[in-house]
């Protein structure tokens, strides 16, 4: 490791492979060592991707089952460096990390935008009832109300004023601008 010098100054997303079951015990044992060796500012996160899921069991009741969605792997947010490599690799239940020859390779934004790692919280510059004007589409320069955000802030539903009459159009949420 100590041949390849890693210029990467922002954390990224990499992926840890572990003992099959071992995945809680890394995470447990990888933040031991990030406190006790002060390495915050390389090492800012760690994450187990799961899923929860309602199952019914014997009795018929509805119960929350967690599961991994990646079995034997941990994904470890940090600016790579041969310290920072080193403190991972190290770690009991590590074998070490997904990429060619045990060189570790940054996972993209949209493999991290799939998994559902990072929750990116996205914030709409208008809410529900303010007037907008239609910028995307066929509906291009129309006026209309606000009616309704979708709880993941992607879709919009919108009362648009078309030839005197209120028609309600289901739109992206960046296909709006708020009228002054």
């Amino acid at each position: 490791m100590s041949d390849t010098s890693y210029q990467n100054t922002v954390p990224q997303w990499y992926v840890a492979q572990t003992y099959s079951g071992y995945e809680n015990k890394v995470r447990a044992n990888l933040e031991k060592v990030i406190e006790n060796r002060s390495l915050e500012h390389l090492i800012t996160d760690i994450k187990i991707p799961t899923e929860v899921s309602v199952e019914r069991d014997k009795d018929g009741k509805e119960v929350e089952v967690e599961s991994k969605l990646l079995p034997a792997y941990v994904l470890v947010k940090m600016i790579m460096t041969d310290e920072s490599w080193h403190a991972v690799r190290t770690v009991r239940g590590v074998t070490g990390f997904v990429g060619p020859a045990s060189r570790p390779v940054p996972l993209s934004e949209e493999e991290v935008a799939l998994m559902g790692v990072e929750v990116r919280v996205l914030t709409l510059g208008y809410v529900v009832g303010d007037s907008v004007k239609i910028t995307k589409g066929a509906l291009n320069g129309f006026i209309g109300v606000v009616k309704e955000i979708s709880e993941d802030k992607k879709k919009i539903k919108v009362l648009a004023s078309m030839f005197g009459r209120e028609t309600p159009v289901e739109l992206d949420s960046d296909s709006v601008v708020v009228l002054d």
